[in-house]
């Protein structure tokens, strides 16, 4: 009722002023670029825009098929194993890339682990609907061995980047590198390049964690057992996977900004040059279903427990796919970087509603630039988690969808830092009877093994809880945010939380926030200037190109692409077939480049719309283009 109540008071002011509001922490400056407010504690919100494949400076390619298989009767592990190692044997091309094998549409029952383990291998289907007249089934069946994963893509091990080349550690000098830095000193350069793929080690020390009141466990209060204790030494390092691209001197520049505070005082960090042992990369899962089998009761824990493992991996991605009836996870993440998941469903959970069961998209140890577009989870526990520690960060969520969640997408436990719920929806609100906290960014004192503050620099944009609760708190050393969101209650209290400092919240159930996407607002502004990756030189559109929409059709939210010759004043609107304006998506001056703009399917009073078709049009100094686009529920 109070949010209702809020909706009507602001469609009344919105006739009087302009729908559009921007918070005071990131904001378009008079350029038109992004402009980052640091607090005193030199807290900010950090850029999001490196999730993805290749930190999302590339898109997914289109890789050939170059082996074909159909379904047999009885097991397929065998013959897809078979057919992805023959793929293996020939040579990469100058892309880093062998080819793709193509499971043409049928069912195939696998009784074993399908191993995505070379280098520049895809695995495709035919679609991941539920007609295997027409679509790639995965079925599959039996408990051997027990709570199996049915697709493991990487190298397999869970290294946590930790294989470091022998004298390549050199401690970090600079006093202090505050979240969203990538530059910093070190005592002495001379042994790396440009290039060279490091890790950034902050110890756990006694001086940090008395800083972060020993991860805020609780441990003292009543409800607390005797094995929920504080963190210990050395139990919780920050540990950043990074690319060098730039050295001065000792100085020397990286490709990620770092998603939290490290203090010299508080901790010596030091950085290595990683082996990258195991590690596999450009591999992709396109297109197909994977259907686990179980014995018709909705707790039964003999079956495959996992659809996707992405383990010891990088540069990768799964899209287009349908993944129902795991325990645990539709897909898993664990020493990963760069990972794309995209318009991925993982459905209806098989298992008991209890912890460390039913995680639908799971981003474990060592997930870090992990980017989840346009993914959909139901009747899991923890929809969206980070469940990897103080080893996981740089985590996006934009235009994803929930529905049925048994309790809240979030930070889990022990200090996962910078993630981002961006134009997030849960599509239904709380279930009855279960706690109404749909998403969280906060203090998990003694729940689980001690979880703590579960979330620093993390960020909720223009997410939607719909009647549920999003809970927001200040960490010692850090800070959350909640910009632009919507929910009955939007706060840093509520039900079955800790007492702890609110994050910040602004603009709590006020529609209109801008940018609508703060994901697509910090990667348009990065690559408003685009550098070709071929030759080095910048990236200048000849024309005023406009795109198709993607994806097209959607839900609940789509991406307009478009590029600019030279700098111009860019009115972005979204009409219904009737010719009237539904939202004013963007109207600035923009950057010569390619530029993105997001629509969540909502109008300017932030209600949503109908099913239907939908025009968009750009207008600019070069002319005005418009496309259709169409809104499926």
């Amino acid at each position: 009722m109070y949010r209702k109540l809020l909706l009507i008071l602001f469609f009344v002011a919105a006739t009087i002023v302009s729908a559009q509001w921007q918070s005071t922490k990131a904001y378009y400056g008079e350029d038109s670029t992004l402009v980052y407010v640091r607090d005193a504690e030199g807290n900010v919100i950090p850029d999001f825009s490196y999730a993805g494949y290749r930190n999302g400076n590339e898109e997914i390619p289109e890789i050939p098929v170059v082996k074909t298989l159909s379904p047999v009767a009885g097991d397929n592990t065998t013959a897809i194993n078979n057919a992805l190692f023959e793929i293996a044997l020939t040579p990469l091309n100058a892309d880093g890339f062998r080819g793709a094998l193509f499971l043409e549409a049928g069912e195939y029952e696998v009784t074993g682990t399908i191993k995505l383990q070379f280098d520049g291998v895809i695995i495709r289907g035919a679609g991941d609907g539920d007609d295997p007249a027409t679509n790639t089934i995965i079925k599959a069946t039996g408990d051997t061995p027990h709570q199996r994963t049915v697709l493991l893509a990487g190298g397999g091990g869970s290294t946590k980047w930790s294989d470091e080349f022998f004298g390549s550690r050199q401690d970090i000098i600079s006093d202090t590198i505050l979240v969203g830095e990538k530059s910093f000193e070190v005592a002495d350069a001379s042994f790396y390049n440009v290039g060279d793929n490091v890790i950034i080690y902050h110890p756990c020390t006694e001086q940090w964690l008395e800083a972060i009141n020993y991860g805020g466990t609780h441990s003292e209060d009543a409800g607390a057992e005797p094995e929920d204790v504080p963190w210990e030494v050395g139990s919780q390092p920050l540990v950043f996977n990074r690319n060098i691209t730039k050295i001065e001197g000792n100085v020397i520049t990286v490709d990620v900004p770092f998603y939290n505070h490290l203090i010299r005082d508080l901790s010596q960090s030091y950085m290595y040059k990683y082996q990258r042992q195991g590690l596999r990369t450009n591999i992709g899962i396109e297109n197909l279903r994977i259907d686990i089998e179980y014995n018709g009761s909705e707790v039964d824990e003999n079956h495959a427990w996992n659809a996707v493992d992405m383990y010891l991996i990088e540069d990768a991605w799964v899209r287009d796919c349908t993944f129902l009836h795991f325990g645990l996870s539709g897909v898993r993440t664990n020493t990963a970087t760069r990972i794309t998941v995209e318009n991925v469903n993982a459905l209806d959970p098989i298992a008991r509603v209890i912890g460390g069961q039913r995680y639908n998209f799971n981003f474990y140890t060592a997930s870090q630039q992990i980017l989840f577009l346009n993914c959909h989870a139901t009747n899991g526990r923890h929809h969206f988690v980070s469940n990897g520690m103080s080893w996981t960060s740089g985590i996006v969520m934009t235009g994803c969808t929930s529905s049925g969640a048994y309790t809240s997408s979030e930070g889990h436990r022990r200090w996962s830092m910078g993630m981002l719920f961006d134009n997030y929806v849960e599509l239904d609100g709380p279930r009855i009877g279960y706690n109404p906290r749909l998403i969280g960014l906060y203090n998990r004192g003694y729940y689980g093994t001690s979880h703590g503050w579960a979330a620093a620099h993390s960020v909720c944009w223009n997410a939607d809880v719909n009647d549920g609760e999003l809970i927001v708190q200040k960490p010692p050393t850090g800070q959350n945010y909640a910009i632009g969101c919507f929910g009955e209650n939007v706060s840093g209290s509520g039900q079955s939380t800790f007492d702890e400092p609110e994050g910040f919240v602004q603009g709590w159930n006020i529609p209109g926030i801008n940018p609508q996407s703060l994901y697509f607002a910090q990667l348009e502004d990065r690559k408003s200037q685009m550098v070709s990756v071929e030759n080095g030189e910048m990236f200048i559109p000849e024309e005023f190109v406009l795109h198709q929409n993607y994806p097209n059709p959607f839900n609940p939210s789509t991406v307009i692409k478009y590029e600019l010759p030279e700098q111009s004043k860019v009115v972005i609107r979204v009409f219904n077939v009737l010719g009237e304006v539904v939202r004013v998506i963007d109207d600035a001056q923009k950057l010569k480049g390619v530029h993105f703009a997001g629509w969540d399917g909502r109008n300017g009073f932030g209600e949503a719309v109908n099913s239907g078709i939908y025009i968009y049009s750009v207008e600019t100094s070069f002319g005005t283009k418009s496309n259709k686009m169409m809104l499926v529920k």
